[in-house]
């Protein structure tokens, strides 16, 4: 029962910094590749824009800090290598599947987010891939709205490296910086619930001014 607390506290982004100190201590290195599948699986397959991302990346990067559970270098190595990699795979999911599931009726696919990150995309462009690293949900489709959007592979590949570099450094470093903070580490779950709404922010402002320009017409 306690392992399936665990996992339950990572589907709802709640005590990831315990979720990690049991990982390790139950899978010791292995716990690398558990993360790598993570942020694989979050970044690389439109099913599951659930799982979290920026605020596992923080609860890492903390604990590397306080608690030197990971080596931060490998782990920004291997965790850009998942999401470099999950980029991809949904790219060419896009690609090859994107049409068709776009015109299907799927239970376990939002269409409303397919549809607002291909208006995203519509308005950004390449700068999609980058912008939305930083977006819970929109992150998940924009590589698969590239792919269906036939983006070339070649400019896909870069804007892809640099968003995943970004994104792995950026969050992990923050949390490294600041994990070790004793006002953090006491009001560590506040502090992710925080960064879950602040990395919405923007998907949020786009809704509503989606739904007041529907609203307008």
């Amino acid at each position: 029962m306690e392992t399936i607390k665990h996992w339950i506290d990572l589907l709802f982004h709640t005590d990831l910094q315990v979720f990690l100190q049991n990982l390790v201590s139950q899978y010791q290195s292995q716990a690398y590749v558990i993360l790598m599948l993570i942020i694989f699986c979050e970044t690389g397959l439109v099913v599951t824009p659930f799982l979290p991302g920026d605020s596992l990346l923080f609860a890492a990067g903390a604990v590397c800090g306080s608690l030197n559970l990971f080596n931060p270098v490998t782990l920004i190595l291997l965790l850009f290598i998942a999401a470099f990699l999950g980029d991809n795979s949904n790219y060419f999911i896009g690609r090859y599947f994107g049409p068709k599931i776009f015109n299907m009726k799927l239970r376990f696919i939002n269409k409303e987010y397919l549809e607002r990150t291909h208006n995203f995309y519509e308005k950004h462009g390449g700068k999609t891939i980058v912008l939305a690293r930083f977006m819970p949900i929109i992150r998940t489709f924009a590589p698969f709205v590239a792919g269906v959007g036939s983006m070339r592979y070649p400019r896909f590949i870069l804007f892809s490296m640099l968003a995943s570099l970004m994104w792995i450094n950026i969050c992990l470093w923050a949390g490294y910086g600041l994990g070790s903070q004793p006002w953090v580490k006491a009001h560590f779950e506040m502090v992710t619930i925080l960064i879950i709404a602040v990395s919405l922010i923007p998907a949020v402002l786009g809704a509503v001014k989606g739904f007041m320009a529907k609203r307008k017409k």
